[in-house]
């Protein structure tokens, strides 16, 4: 007779010390990481205009891109309550900062979310269509990408978030929080002479690569992982250089699998959990990829 395991959990593998230290979140670190993303968004459009080229709009649209990802990633820490240690502080600073400058529902997202990690791969996960695909022919998938680059995507997304049925009350409570923002941001890029970057270091990086990076993301995650409730098999963590965590990877978002195992662990000490993990030895365990490249090689491949 086949012995049926139970899923691992956190009291499986780290000691009581190790969780009150992996626990521990700050205020003061989650604060300033939402600072860190503006900061960095701010440098990006600085530089393009005081030497506007083209080399400066490219860098400028794939670094606000991937910070746009930033924001949303550091929404999803606010989800989990690891932005701030006050519930009110965590939820605030997430809204407005993080969640409504993309264009994003921090409760909204709260509640499919956590719907993710309790089905995680399984038929009830609200985010399951998003791995389903794949594998898929290389083909598909660079004209999905090509798609993202173009706007369509995006375009596509507005267009259904702006076909609701439930009311103009219901969508007028969706959208004057994202539309209230972006016109304080337009309003102080125009106050300095610079109104031209919301159009080109803003609209056209969140039409466009945050679309490639938000695509990128959502495949590395769980495409081709397994449909048990391992969660060091159904979950998967990307290696990443300086390079993919400048412009794919912000905040620690490659570190998936050690979220979905200690989903109360702060980003800012997946890498630690990681290593926690691996000096344990469930290296051999774990769902990896060596890089973002090796994880659309596969996908595209079937392998």
């Amino acid at each position: 007779m086949t012995e049926v395991r139970a899923p691992l959990i956190a009291g499986d593998v780290l000691t009581l010390s190790e969780l009150q230290y992996l626990r521990r979140v700050s205020g003061v670190r989650g604060a300033a990481l939402v600072l860190h993303a503006w900061a960095v968004i701010a440098a990006a459009m600085t530089l393009f205009a005081l030497w506007p080229s083209t080399v400066t709009l490219v860098l400028g649209v794939l670094v606000v891109g991937a910070r746009q990802l930033g924001l949303a990633v550091l929404m999803h820490e606010a989800a989990h309550w690891r932005l701030a240690s006050r519930p009110r502080a965590n939820d605030r600073l997430a809204r407005w900062f993080c969640a409504f400058p993309v264009g994003l529902d921090l409760a909204r997202y709260r509640r499919r979310h956590h719907q993710h990690h309790r089905h995680t791969r399984q038929a009830d996960d609200p985010d399951l269509a998003l791995a389903a695909r794949a594998p898929v022919p290389p083909r598909l998938f660079w004209r999905d990408v090509l798609l993202d680059l173009l706007g369509v995507t995006a375009c596509r997304r507005l267009v259904g978030w702006l076909e609701t049925r439930d009311g103009f009350a219901a969508s007028w409570s969706r959208w004057r929080g994202p539309l209230c923002v972006n016109l304080v941001l337009l309003g102080a890029l125009a106050l300095l002479g610079h109104w031209r970057l919301y159009v080109l270091l803003w609209l056209v990086p969140l039409a466009t690569w945050f679309q490639v990076v938000t695509r990128l993301r959502d495949t590395a995650e769980h495409a081709l992982a397994s449909e048990d409730d391992d969660p060091l098999r159904n979950t998967r963590t990307v290696d990443a250089g300086w390079l993919a965590r400048a412009f794919m990877a912000p905040y620690w978002v490659n570190y998936h699998l050690e979220h979905h195992l200690l989903v109360f662990v702060p980003c800012w000490k997946l890498a630690r959990a990681r290593a926690l993990l691996v000096a344990k030895g469930y290296r051999p365990r774990m769902e990896m990829a060596r890089s973002y490249v090796a994880v659309v090689r596969q996908v595209t491949s079937g392998a």
